[in-house]
């Protein structure tokens, strides 16, 4: 082999081993593209991680299968369940679930009467997702504590890493909070302290930002989405595929935290960079920008929002139902909630549930649907616990049903709300409060009072924009706007 080969052989593995995928993808394209001997399977491996990483999706997944196939040529099991295993994974990014069934078949074909490896952790990882999808907790715990045994014999960081990942998804469906986030912890700390790859990296950043977003863990999710963004700003020389994903999640902390100007931004970036397999971010960027349009009272532009989502796979639920409400069409927003709740599933964890069971409170007190708002109320306060902000979700919704039901009891459970806002700085579901707040106190005939937190509320609603909004109006209960000002 001449000299010039071996050089960019090496050049090749320098890259890959140092992780420059950008210069990797270069150096094995141009090999694959013009052969002075055909590409080695783990090349083809490499080749594909690289095509990924550069934005080449469809030679990531081409790269792949060809691995796959050098993998079986050479009789190597593992590296061709390995490769099964990814094809997978991307199929199903890619919205193609019968072929990625497929090939999730193919690897187990290839790993499953192997002895214990390491690959087989990945098959263990997809058990502890489709079984939390199906509800099934301890078939989720088992597989997560395989997969953890496997990894830990492995000796590999990014699967020790991932395995505590997994665990804490098993342990979170079941509600054993503190444990997951003690696991997602450990995960996180490994990511930030650069003891994995970079690849490993940014999908660990990306599922542990979802794990807690679910969880409705406000404070981790602040302080990960910082420090991911940091790590996506100096990782990649200018190329991270992971930037859009984790500017994603960014925009919902954006939204709960008032920073809407920069959550709206962050969302046209964020949809600019997510990568085609990824799609689900994308969607969720826009439902978040689709929520501030509505609360400012920009109603096409929400409607545009909502839609964008939908196209992109995701039921755009609350907030759909919750614009079709400030449109005056209450009772399709009520049926819309029904229907959200009715599919909703384990996955998605208890924030998802939460929010739609405040908008179900919210819909049915405007169309009179007093029973409705009350059982929708008491189910969110069961869930809540005493998770901070699933705890003010639910003292704001039982505060709006004492309002009509126990005049009486309603300061406490909004006095309550308000602090746990307040406490969380979430400045907009503050300012709702407030209105609830003021119609409490008008309704007990304390007008100054009422004067107050109505003049408290229009501030808020007027520092984010928000002054035109359908909320800045007052609370709808009965179909009649109740207004806290005499």
């Amino acid at each position: 082999m001449s000299a010039p080969v071996v050089d960019r052989a090496g050049r090749a593995r320098d890259a890959v081993t140092h992780e420059r995928w950008a210069e990797a993808y270069t150096l094995l394209h141009a090999r694959d593209r013009h052969p002075d001997r055909a590409l080695t399977a783990g090349e083809l491996d490499a080749l594909s991680d690289a095509a990924w990483w550069s934005g080449h999706l469809d030679e990531s997944v081409a790269a792949r299968l060809r691995a796959h196939s050098a993998h079986v040529a050479a009789g190597d099991h593992r590296g061709a369940g390995a490769a099964a295993w990814w094809l997978h994974h991307e199929y199903a990014g890619l919205g193609r679930p019968a072929v990625a069934a497929g090939w999730l078949h193919r690897a187990h074909h290839h790993l499953d009467e192997l002895p214990p490896c390491p690959e087989q952790s990945l098959l263990a990882w997809t058990d502890v997702e489709e079984a939390t999808a199906r509800g099934d907790g301890p078939a989720a715990l088992a597989a997560a504590a395989r997969m953890t045994r496997l990894a830990e014999d492995s000796g590999s960081p990014d699967l020790r890493a991932l395995g505590r990942q997994a665990g804490a998804t098993a342990l979170l469906a079941r509600g054993r909070r503190a444990e997951g986030l003690a696991l997602l912890d450990e995960a996180v700390r490994a990511a930030a302290a650069g003891e994995l790859s970079v690849l490993c990296t940014g999908r660990l950043y990306g599922l542990a930002l979802t794990r807690c977003e679910e969880a409705a863990d406000l404070g981790r999710a602040v302080e990960w989405t910082r420090t991911a963004m940091e790590w996506c700003a100096t990782t990649g020389d200018g190329e991270n595929p992971f930037r859009g994903i984790i500017r994603a999640h960014r925009v919902a902390v954006l939204d709960l935290l008032g920073e809407w100007t920069a959550a709206e931004e962050e969302a046209r970036r964020a949809c600019r960079e997510v990568p085609p397999d990824s799609l689900e971010s994308a969607a969720a960027a826009y439902c978040a920008v689709g929520d501030v349009q509505r609360r400012q009272g920009r109603l096409d532009q929400a409607a545009r929002s909502y839609a964008h989502a939908h196209e992109l796979g995701r039921l755009p639920q609350p907030g759909l139902a919750l614009l079709r409400l400030a449109q005056g069409r209450a009772e399709t927003a009520a049926a819309g909630l029904r229907l959200a709740l009715a599919c909703q599933d384990a996955r998605h964890g208890p924030m998802a549930r939460a929010r739609l069971l405040a908008a179900a409170t919210e819909v049915a007190l405007a169309t009179g649907a007093v029973r409705e708002a009350a059982d929708a109320a008491a189910e969110l306060d069961v869930l809540a616990g005493d998770v901070p902000l699933l705890r003010a979700l639910a003292d704001t919704a039982a505060g709006a049903v004492a309002l009509v039901t126990e005049p009486d009891a309603t300061p406490a459970a909004l006095r309550r709300a308000l602090d746990g806002w307040l406490r969380l700085r979430v400045p907009y579901e503050a300012a709702r409060v407030r209105t609830l707040l003021a119609a409490a106190a008008r309704a007990a005939g304390d007008h100054e009072a009422a004067r107050r937190e109505q003049a408290l509320a229009r501030d808020g609603f007027a520092r984010l924009g928000a002054g035109a909004g359908p909320d800045a109006r007052g609370p709808a209960i009965g179909g009649h706007t109740v207004n806290g000002v005499p």
